[in-house]
C-alpha cells in the first residue's frame, strides 16, 4: 500500500495540468506568509518539473507586499482565468462544413456555419462543459476550502469535481482533500514541503525554491523568536541555507526595512499599549487621527503585530481596536497560544480564523475597548480554571 508521500508524488506524475492555491488574508492579519511562500517553492518545482501550473491566492498579490520580493510573487493569480471551456457541436455525417464565423448580436452571440452542400438541422446542434482546465488542485496551508475566499466561492463545482491534495501543519486543518498531508508537528507548512520535495527530486531545489521555503519558515516563527522552534526546524534551516536559500535577502526585506510610516504607528501603538493577565493580554487603540498623523491605514497593523508578538512571549492574545471613519469600532485579535480568536469573541459574528480575528463593535473607541477587554479578561480566567 502507498504512503501519502508516495500517493502524492503518483498524482503528481499523472497531472498534466496542476493549480496551487493558498488562502484568502485580510489585510490586518498578521501571518500567511508561510503558505504564500510555500505555495511559490510548490509553484516553482512543478514548473521545474515540466508540468503545466497556476498560483493562485486571494486577496490579489498586491495586498501581500512583504513577499512581493520573492521569485515569481507576480505570476500569483487573484481569481481563475478559463477555468472551463464551452463546447458547441455540429453532426456534420450529413452536410460537411464550407465556412464558420461569428457575429454579436446584442447579447447574443452567433455562430454562422456555412454547409459545402446539403443542409444542418437544428437537432445536429449540441452544447456541452467541457473539461476542466486543471487536473490537480494542490492547496497549501489551507484549514478548509471556505479559506480560499472568492477562489472558491467562485468555483465551487471545480474544486468538488478535481483531485486535491492538500499539504497543512495546522490542527484546524480539515481534511477536506482526496490526499491530505497534515503534520501536526511541523512549525510551517515550508517545513513539510522540504521534506516532501527533497525526498521526491533533491535535484529540483534550486535557490530560488529553498529561498521561498525559508521565507516561509522565517515568517512563521517571527525569524527565530516563536516559543514552538523544534531542533527539526533548525535542521531544516540549516539545510536549506546549505542548498543555496538566501537568508540575508529574506531577513533584509522582512525586518530590516521598516519605513518612516510603519514606525510613527508602531509608536502610536506602543504609546496606547496596556496589558492584562500578567501579560498574557496585549491590548492598545487607534483612533482615525492615529492614521492621519502617521499617513497610514489598517493594512499596516499585521506587520506591527508581529514585532509585538516576536518580543513579548508570554502574550496568549493581542488586541487592536481602531475606529474606522464611523460611529463603530474595528477589533483585530490575534491568538498566539491553544487559544480560538474565533469563540473567544463568537457573539461578535468574527470573521478571519482561529488565529487572527476580525470583528466589528457598534460603539465607540473607548466603549467599545471597555466592553471587549472585559469581555476577554473573563474568558481567559474560565480558560485558566
Amino acid at each position: 500500500m502507498l504512503n501519502l508521500e508516495q500517493q502524492i508524488f503518483r498524482q503528481l506524475e499523472k497531472s498534466s495540468n496542476i493549480l496551487v492555491v493558498f488562502p484568502s488574508t485580510s489585510p490586518e492579519t498578521p501571518g500567511g506568509g508561510d503558505a504564500v511562500a510555500s505555495a511559490l517553492a510548490l509553484y516553482l518545482f512543478f514548473i521545474k518539473m515540466g508540468k503545466e501550473t497556476d498560483l493562485a491566492g486571494c486577496p490579489p498579490p498586491g495586498r501581500v507586499a512583504p513577499l512581493s520580493f520573492l521569485p515569481s510573487y507576480t505570476d500569483i493569480q487573484a481569481d481563475l482565468k478559463n477555468l472551463r471551456r464551452f463546447i458547441v457541436s455540429v453532426d456534420i455525417s450529413q452536410a460537411k462544413v464550407h465556412n464558420i464565423r461569428y457575429t454579436v448580436d446584442g447579447e447574443r452571440l452567433n455562430f454562422i456555419i456555412s454547409p459545402a452542400e446539403g443542409w444542418f438541422k437544428p437537432e445536429d446542434v449540441s452544447a456541452r462543459a467541457g473539461e476542466f482546465k486543471y487536473d490537480l488542485i494542490v492547496t497549501v496551508g489551507t484549514t478548509d476550502l471556505e479559506a480560499l475566499g472568492k477562489i472558491y466561492d467562485d468555483n465551487i463545482e471545480f474544486f468538488y469535481k478535481t483531485t486535491i491534495v492538500n499539504i497543512d501543519h495546522q490542527a484546524a486543518n480539515e481534511e477536506f482533500g482526496q490526499i491530505n498531508y497534515v503534520d501536526l508537528n511541523a512549525v510551517a507548512t515550508a517545513e513539510i514541503l522540504f521534506y516532501l520535495l527533497k525526498n521526491y527530486r533533491p535535484d529540483f531545489l534550486t535557490e530560488d525554491i529553498t529561498t521561498c521555503l525559508l521565507a516561509g519558515i522565517i515568517q512563521q516563527t517571527k525569524n527565530f523568536k516563536t516559543a514552538n522552534l523544534t531542533p527539526r526546524t533548525l535542521l531544516t534551516t540549516s539545510e536549506l541555507i546549505d542548498r543555496g536559500a538566501r537568508r540575508e535577502e529574506i531577513v533584509d526585506h522582512l525586518y530590516r526595512s521598516r519605513d518612516l510610516i510603519s514606525l510613527k504607528l508602531w509608536g502610536r501603538i506602543l504609546n496606547n499599549l496596556k496589558t492584562e493577565k500578567n501579560d498574557t493580554l496585549l491590548w492598545s487603540t487607534l483612533s482615525t487621527e492615529d492614521f492621519r498623523t502617521t499617513s497610514s491605514s489598517p493594512i499596516r497593523l499585521r506587520e506591527i503585530v508581529d514585532e509585538l508578538i516576536a518580543n513579548v512571549p508570554s502574550a496568549k492574545l493581542i488586541v487592536i481596536l481602531y475606529e474606522d471613519g464611523s460611529s463603530q469600532t474595528r477589533a483585530s485579535l490575534y491568538s498566539l497560544k491553544n487559544i480560538n480568536a474565533l469563540e473567544i469573541v463568537s457573539e461578535y459574528e468574527p470573521t478571519g480564523s482561529s488565529k487572527a480575528a476580525q470583528i466589528t463593535i457598534k460603539n465607540g473607541l473607548k466603549s467599545a475597548a471597555d466592553e471587549l477587554i472585559g469581555r476577554l479578561k473573563n474568558r481567559l480566567d474560565k480558560l485558566a480554571s
